[in-house]
């Protein structure tokens, strides 16, 4: 895949081509660009199961034509059962990543659709909630084909979700994980998601939908009730900016790693690179991300719980030149570092009239807690299993807090008048993915295809793996993995056009209004245009 696709009255841009069409259809419809991402999300719950769930959380960045920015926090807080006694009362001294002890917060994904809803109808009348998740029930009750990527993950994870409360009734029918091209059915989802339509999203958090969710949560061992269900809300937020050469950067504010993927661009943008592809395009991100990374793992969290300010950071012109002064361009810094996990959908909307959206959903691993819960069909994050078991500290686990996120969505506005949505799934890559992709495109004049499939690099972990090697797809050019082995990078292969490095995706629109969109060849998405 090296060909980028344009097209003019809108485009959709997601990890799967089911997902893709579904949001795209809504905009032959009339739907806006948000809605369209609503129907993307939905459908992607559905036929892709492993990467995301509506028991999750998300996040998302809205670009308005009159220059506006907007983000949507959909985040859910740690259960007020969610406790250190609870947890050292089982005998844990860690919150385990899968079972009812995993899925500990409140999924916040839905509320973030209809916050998003309530936005879209300030610029017009939307369509009904019905219309958007049609496709999404459709696939749900009459089954979509497993994917490749599905079937093996399944397959691996088969042995530590089996045992979970829900799980083998949808996933393993046939007491077994199904197979690549078998139809995978949860018409118990269908009907969640058709209430959804005629209810509205609220019903999520109250009323009889909230209190069937909440009693398979409390059967299934889950410390969320009704009450922390219906004490949740969504909040729309302004966005962390950053300016470098030629353009604004936008991206989401903590509990989510937003202020590392910035921080990785500001940084590089001083290095004053001037050849991609290069040793020193490669080196100097790799560098970047640690100075990122380590400001990240000292600071970001829940907001309420910092005591630094993430804007006035990525303000701060003489920090940033002190971070980038540090960076030697011959050597690699020292590492490891701890890593952070994680697991999600990233999708993208262009519409007709200049509306942008990135939005990012997840369940953190795959399959999340691997909690589904019978009399809904929602398979349950595992978000919470972030949280540190101590009284004080980054992340420590307490009632209502928010998880720290790896999830973070970007645009880029140029002065140009381009306006790009980017981004990927793949936890600590989700940065150096987002770094990979518009350095290519915005600093080296690669095509925004090419740039997406082109091969990236890792330094850390993803899916739920502990690694500090600087890992690589195995497409590079010998003499440049040669030079970073040589001045101390810690260097792995990987296989070429690996999931581990993210399912990434980018739209642009130019100012003609000309629409260009990449898909990653790592996933088994596509762009869908109009």
């Amino acid at each position: 895949m090296l060909h980028t696709q344009r097209s003019t009255r809108g485009m959709v841009t997601a990890p799967h081509h089911l997902a893709a069409q579904a949001g795209v259809d809504v905009l032959h419809d009339g739907g806006s660009a948000i809605e369209a991402v609503i129907a993307t999300a939905a459908a992607l719950a559905v036929v892709y199961p492993h990467m995301t769930s509506i028991g999750g959380d998300g996040f998302w960045l809205i670009c308005w034509p009159d220059g506006r920015t907007q983000t949507i926090d959909a985040c859910g807080g740690a259960a007020a059962a969610a406790d250190l006694d609870l947890y050292r009362r089982n005998g844990y001294d860690a919150v385990p990543w899968r079972g009812p002890l995993a899925a500990n917060t409140v999924a916040g994904t839905i509320s973030g659709w209809a916050k998003a809803l309530e936005l879209a109808a300030q610029a017009g009348t939307p369509l009904p909630l019905e219309r958007l998740l049609r496709d999404a029930i459709w696939y749900a009750e009459n089954g979509a084909p497993v994917t490749k990527g599905g079937a093996e993950l399944a397959a691996a994870k088969s042995a530590e979700l089996r045992p979970v409360s829900g799980y083998a009734a949808i996933y393993e029918p046939d007491g077994r994980p199904l197979l690549e091209g078998e139809l995978l059915r949860n018409p118990a989802l269908g009907a969640t998601l058709r209430e959804l339509a005629e209810v509205g999203p609220a019903s999520f958090y109250d009323g009889p939908l909230a209190a069937r969710i909440a009693a398979d949560l409390a059967s299934a061992g889950s410390p969320v009730t009704a009450a922390d269900l219906a004490a949740h809300r969504a909040s729309v937020r302004p966005p962390l900016s950053t300016s470098i050469k030629g353009a604004t950067l936008f991206n989401m504010a903590p509990p989510t790693q937003g202020v590392a993927s910035l921080l990785i661009l500001s940084l590089f943008d001083r290095l004053g690179v001037t050849q991609g592809e290069s040793f020193e395009h490669i080196h100097g991100l790799v560098e970047a991300t640690k100075q990122a990374f380590r400001y990240r793992d000292r600071h970001v969290g829940d907001p309420a719980y910092m005591t630094v300010d993430a804007q006035t950071l990525l303000d701060d012109s003489r920090t940033l030149d002190a971070m980038a002064a540090a960076i030697d361009p011959m050597r690699a810094a020292p590492w490891p570092h701890p890593s952070q996990a994680g697991d999600t959908v990233w999708l993208g909307a262009i519409d007709s009239n200049g509306v942008a959206v990135s939005m990012i959903q997840s369940t953190y691993f795959e399959f999340g807690s691997g909690v589904v819960l019978p009399e809904t069909g929602i398979t349950w994050q595992n978000r919470g299993a972030s949280f540190r078991i101590a009284e004080d500290g980054w992340n420590a686990l307490k009632p209502g807090r928010k998880p720290f996120h790896t999830l973070n969505p970007a645009a880029a506005r140029f002065d140009d008048g381009r306006l790009m949505v980017y981004g990927t799934m793949g936890g600590e890559g989700q940065p150096q993915t987002q770094a990979a992709v518009f350095t290519r495109y915005a600093r080296f004049g690669m095509g925004l295809q090419e740039a997406v499939t082109a091969p990236r690099w890792l330094l850390g972990r993803t899916w739920g793996e502990d690694s500090v090697t600087l890992k690589y797809e195995d497409r590079f050019a010998p003499e440049l993995i040669a030079r970073l082995g040589a001045t101390g990078h810690a260097i792995e292969r990987s296989a070429p056009f690996t999931s581990m490095m993210g399912h990434a995706g980018a739209i642009v629109r130019n100012p003609d209004g000309v629409l260009e969109g990449a898909s990653d060849p790592r996933s088994d998405g596509a762009v869908a245009a109009w």
